[in-house]
């Protein structure tokens, strides 16, 4: 007989596959695909404060702690029968995606709006994230474990408990929402992605946000703009052809 994996174990480490899964494809999309790149080829050696070494050791402590995380919550989510032993309708679903989407963007807007205007926080916190100037697909979930518990594992997490998925269901929707956190870093402006396509919040909108004069506005990530739109952080940009080829993200001012 073989082994069998709970759902609960995979709704914890999938993601983490996912992520380097697609990270591997997007770093090999930016080596060959340089005409839709956001930064010219080098330029993330020139400008970012933090090795990539160091990048992947902090990306793989988060992820630790997210897979330790969402085992707590599942084995707690456990006794509620129904949530691991009925899988529900395909329109349901969809519903919970919705709700679940909405509690993490929300958790993202504030929670990430306040580390930038808690200069305390921000010091000792989320700046870590920030040294990455030109943000690269892996680099998404990097920054101080305080940072990374707050906006992506607790914001998810939420997500699952809020939205009343089950525990396969949160699956999918762990790995879609790691999938879109990695395409809003990837700095690949593709016209032909769907999920830029569909998603106003897209690699451009958050490069916006990496640039140093845009760190004040654009809090929004990873699927909409909502927060930033109706709470007026929202920063208008143009995404330009650069002479030497690939594309440039510009900031307006809210008057152009």
């Amino acid at each position: 007989m073989g082994m069998e994996i709970s759902d609960e174990l995979l709704s914890a480490v999938v993601p983490v596959i996912v992520y380097w899964m697609f990270s591997f494809f997007y770093e090999f999309l930016a080596q060959h695909c340089v005409n839709y790149r956001l930064h010219p080829i080098g330029e993330e050696e020139e400008k970012n404060t933090v090795s990539r070494s160091k990048v992947i050791k902090g990306v793989l402590t988060h992820q630790a702690l997210q897979i330790l995380t969402v085992c707590i919550v599942t084995k707690v989510w456990e006794e509620k029968e129904e949530a691991i032993t009925v899988q529900h309708s395909l329109p349901r679903i969809a519903v919970q995606f919705v709700i679940g989407m909405a509690v993490i963007d929300t958790v993202q807007y504030f929670g990430h709006r306040y580390m930038h205007e808690n200069k305390f926080l921000y010091k000792h916190t989320h700046s870590a994230h920030h040294a990455l100037v030109v943000p690269y697909t892996y680099g998404a979930q990097y920054g101080s474990l305080l940072d990374g518990l707050v906006l992506d594992t607790m914001g998810t997490a939420l997500a699952f408990l809020v939205s009343g998925m089950t525990v396969r269901t949160s699956i999918y929707f762990y790995s879609f929402a790691v999938i879109k956190n990695l395409d809003v870093h990837a700095g690949l402006y593709f016209p032909w992605n769907p999920l830029q396509g569909f998603f106003p919040n897209n690699c451009a909108f958050h490069d916006t946000h990496h640039q140093l004069k845009g760190q004040k506005y654009n809090f929004s990530q990873p699927f909409f703009l909502s927060w930033d739109l109706i709470l007026g952080t929202y920063r208008p940009f143009t995404v330009e052809k650069r002479k030497e080829g690939g594309f440039q993200v510009c900031l307006l001012t809210k008057d152009d």
